[in-house]
């Protein structure tokens, strides 16, 4: 009985944990504020250089997957908040230039896309 409780409990330990997705709503407001950076043709600046729309979208999914293998993201909110409103390297914040417009902070760009998407999705 002893070994057979100390197997068990080494295959429970060595067993992936078995993480909870970000909600149905959440995923998909994501996936809408990634696409629409990818359409945007802003700009993107982080860590000193600016990035066409397609890289910067390539690099907030890789962080936006990392949260949530980290099991950290509930709502867009989050997403934005932890992974696409600075740089976890610099700790500098992110920026978004539109059409040769005056860059605003990238948090503040999704967050309006994000309120206008959801009144959007509310009509």
């Amino acid at each position: 009985m002893g070994k057979r409780l100390i197997l068990l409990l080494a295959a429970l330990a060595a067993a992936p944990c078995a993480l909870a997705e970000p909600p149905a709503a959440a995923q998909a407001e994501v996936r809408h504020l990634l696409g629409y950076l990818e359409r945007s043709g802003c700009e993107f600046f982080r860590n000193g250089a600016w990035y066409g729309a397609l890289d910067a979208r390539k690099h907030l999914e890789k962080k936006y997957d990392y949260l949530v293998r980290k099991d950290l993201v509930r709502s867009a909110e989050d997403f934005i908040r932890l992974g696409a409103a600075s740089s976890s390297m610099s700790g500098k914040a992110y920026q978004v230039r539109c059409k040769g417009g005056a860059p605003v902070p990238s948090a503040a760009w999704l967050g309006s896309e994000l309120a206008r998407y959801r009144k959007a999705a509310s009509r």
